[in-house]
């Protein structure tokens, strides 16, 4: 998937988004700061059946969602992880083994510890309103 989207369209792109990756169950968002991510996932999350509230996890790391359609969601932020060894310590691999939905906001900060099968979300902002979102691990080198 490759969608070009405003915020009035945030919807529609999630819905199509879920059509493409829902046989996955641990979907990597990579994105810079301000790009949208917790946005997109909190339109995801709605597309889901998700009723109660969504918000980023970055103080709490993981946040747990009830899903009429995906069954228990995993909505996490390795913003302030710093090693695959602190991720473990927080507990994300028991939510990755899970066998749940996990959504991971900032993978690159731990991404030795992403199943080889994680769905590859890409984010990146065209200008103030524009965001281009497309699928597949894309090579990030310092």
């Amino acid at each position: 998937m490759d969608a070009i989207f405003t915020l009035d369209q945030i919807n529609q792109v999630a819905a199509a988004l879920w059509k493409e990756g829902k046989s996955k169950k641990i979907w990597a968002f990579h994105a810079g700061m301000g790009t949208g991510k917790t946005t997109f996932i909190h339109a995801l999350c709605e597309h889901l059946g998700v009723a109660s509230a969504i918000s980023s996890p970055t103080f709490a790391i993981i946040n747990e969602y009830a899903s009429l359609t995906a069954g228990t969601i995993y909505h996490m932020d390795w913003y302030r992880i710093k090693s695959e060894e602190e991720a473990m310590n927080a507990g994300v691999e028991d939510s990755l083994l899970s066998g749940n939905l996990c959504l991971v906001e900032w993978p690159e900060n731990a991404p030795g510890i992403l199943p080889d099968d994680s769905f590859h979300v890409n984010m990146e902002a065209l200008d103030e309103k524009t965001r281009r979102v497309f699928t597949g691990e894309v090579s990030r080198e310092s």
